[in-house]
């Protein structure tokens, strides 16, 4: 919870403010990732980034990434991978927002291009956002289910 005391001090919760630059960030965010423009979504984040989704050899877009390029390149192989599934897309259910950080839950869906086979997944995502831009993006996920989408037939 953020706010201030009667006299105007400080709770030792983050103010307000930086909540609400956060909030308005994360919102521009999955803005940008819902019409996919890669390089408009990297646009958000710093030139360095804190970035972690679980490594996961099956998964072309899924490997270690550091840098504002990274982040656009991230996207536009996942846009290159994976078809979003009418209805169903990236639905984000929570949005927790406390001083430079962002806690989102929701389901991703869709359909992997390579192999034709659905994924779903819930997701949890941690977002810090500084100076107005993106600094960590930490992704969980089932990645069993979306090794097992990404895996070709037997």
């Amino acid at each position: 919870m953020t706010g201030t005391d009667i006299e105007g001090r400080g709770s030792g919760a983050a103010p307000a403010s930086a909540s609400a630059a956060t909030r308005a960030v994360v919102e521009e965010f999955l803005g940008r990732v819902e019409k996919g423009d890669a390089e408009r979504i990297a646009e958000l984040f710093a030139e360095e980034v804190d970035w972690m989704i679980a490594a996961n050899p099956t998964v072309p877009w899924i490997r270690p990434r550091s840098t504002r390029a990274d982040v656009a390149a991230h996207f536009r192989e996942l846009a290159a991978g994976v078809e979003p599934m009418a209805g169903s897309g990236r639905a984000v259910e929570a949005l927790v927002v406390e001083g430079n950080e962002a806690m989102l839950t929701g389901n991703i869906a869709g359909r992997v291009r390579a192999t034709g086979k659905e994924l779903t997944s819930p997701f949890a995502m941690r977002l810090t956002v500084e100076n107005g831009e993106v600094t960590r993006y930490h992704l969980y996920e089932d990645s069993l289910a979306v090794a097992a989408a990404c895996a070709p037939e037997d």
